[in-house]
């Protein structure tokens, strides 16, 4: 008797994949204090964080031409059982260097764990239940962002630091034993043709190069090292275009890009990921620093986009069947558009319940633009492509991340200081770091507090006018989509 997958657990699995990679974040954020007086090196504390990211972008890629070439299933579970001992190593750490390679393996392995579980959905469901399974599977970034806090806060105060790494181990080691049970795949001929290891090489060298010169950016704005790593990423990539065009079989093909659909929604994914990173950073900082409300206010008012981010890829699943995705990503694009004005131009006075009805409405447009970007460009693609295409989406959307965050930092400051300056209120540099953590602000002068916040207003509002930026830019080139070509086949 043949085996079959077993899609009903198989996705069980990916969704649990995806909570793991997305909580590792919140889950570290939380414990991070606590692992600082520890290990000690506050100094190098971020690189905790930043490594994780990096290794994860500039393996992603290549996972993904691993997965169209050998397979989902040994990609995936390469990619987990390599998350799983970089956790372990993480659990097992004595010092902050040693953390932060540890935290580098741990990025590995999750750089195939997201796109390749995201291709298997697109091998398991048709064009519709696709949406609706990423809606649901999105929602995990959302989950992970109330439960990680939660989590790590208790882990940490009851078994210690170490066993947020630690509880990885046993889910891992579930979650490799219900893939290879219940994923079942053809078998794949191979193509004799050598691996473009060359390629693969300047890939990840160039995404090295290009998110180190953000993270430099964001951490102490425009410096020689930044303008020599950009000059890097760029030499770099023309390198890589050169290679590709000459590699037997290229780790990311060169043809996917003549596909007008296939750059434009993966652009548009970028933009509308940079613009939700405004909306996940700044929003709690308006709450706690403009207002002075409890941290865990700033999480309530995001809950409803996690939660109205499923609607929104229900109903992109079924207008995709219907409608161009031209036509769809406009109207997902103009719901997050109106949602990015409210918060433009909303005033210094206004209530968090206000936030509230804008985080819902961008929840409605983020979920659907994110799913109709995905959805597009694994179907503007061959069967034989799924991972490549999957994975590149993966890719624009980390890299919109990691760029706009270092923007919107650079905005922020440049703002803030500017006033400051102008205004003689302090001679404290670190006045604005106290202003938005409530427990701080408490202690601050009560004659400051006004003129800071509204300080503090001005450099929000320019944050939020940069990501509303964005969204036109996103608009503008959806309406560069050939109508007749945009239409999702299975």
């Amino acid at each position: 008797m043949k085996k079959e997958t077993n899609v009903k657990l198989v996705t069980v699995a990916v969704f649990v994949a995806t909570f793991m990679t997305a909580i590792e974040g919140t889950i570290v954020t939380t414990a991070m204090p606590t692992i600082v007086g520890s290990l000690h090196g506050i100094e190098i504390m971020n690189w905790v964080f930043s490594i994780y990211l990096l290794t994860n972008a500039m393996l992603t890629p290549i996972y993904g031409k691993l997965a169209d070439t050998i397979g989902r299933k040994p990609v995936f579970i390469f990619g987990t059982l390599l998350f799983v001992i970089g956790s372990a190593l993480c659990g097992m750490s004595n010092s902050m260097e040693t953390l932060i390679v540890a935290r580098a393996i741990q990025g590995m392995g999750a750089g195939a764990m997201m796109p390749v579980a995201l291709t298997i959905i697109g091998d398991l469901y048709s064009m519709e239940k696709r949406a609706k399974v990423l809606g649901f599977n999105s929602t995990a970034w959302g989950i992970a962002s109330v439960v990680g806090p939660l989590a790590g806060g208790l882990i940490v105060d009851t078994i210690g630091w170490h066993w947020i790494f630690f509880i990885n181990v046993p889910i891992g080691a579930i979650l490799i034993a219900m893939i290879w049970r219940y994923l079942v795949e053809p078998k794949r001929e191979k193509t004799g043709k050598p691996m473009d290891l060359k390629g693969s090489l300047t890939l990840a060298a160039t995404l090295l190069a290009l998110l180190l010169a953000f993270q430099f950016l964001g951490d102490q704005g425009f410096s020689m090292p930044v303008i020599l790593l950009i000059v890097v990423s760029v030499f770099g990539l023309a390198y890589f275009i050169f290679v590709e065009k000459r590699a037997q079989d290229p780790v990311i093909a060169l043809n996917l890009f003549h596909s007008r659909l296939f750059v434009v929604v993966n652009l548009v994914a970028a933009l509308a990921s940079g613009f939700l990173m405004a909306v996940d950073v700044y929003i709690p900082m308006w709450m706690q620093g403009v207002l002075g409300l409890p941290a865990g206010i700033g999480g309530l008012v995001l809950a409803p986009l996690s939660i109205l981010w499923m609607v929104g890829s229900f109903i992109a699943g079924r207008w995709l069947v219907q409608k161009s995705v031209k036509e769809v990503l406009i109207v997902f694009l103009a719901v997050i558009l109106i949602g990015g004005a409210g918060l433009f131009l909303i005033p210094i006075s206004a209530s968090w319940l206000w936030f509230f009805l804008i985080s819902s409405v961008l929840g409605v447009g983020l979920g659907g633009t994110i799913v109709v970007c995905t959805v597009t460009a694994q179907s503007s693609v061959g069967h034989d492509q799924l991972g490549v295409a999957t994975s590149f989406n993966t890719l624009a959307r980390t890299i919109g991340q990691t760029i706009m965050v270092s923007v919107f930092g650079i905005v922020m400051n440049s703002i803030t200081a500017n006033a400051l300056q102008k205004g003689s209120l302090t001679n404290d540099p670190d006045i604005m770091n106290k202003l938005v953590n409530p427990q701080t602000a408490k202690l601050l002068p009560e004659k400051l507090l006004a003129p800071l916040r509204e300080i503090l207003f001005s450099g929000l509002h320019g944050v939020f006018g940069v990501a509303l930026l964005l969204v036109v830019i996103a608009l503008v080139m959806t309406l560069l989509i050939s109508k007749k070509s945009a239409t999702i086949k299975e």
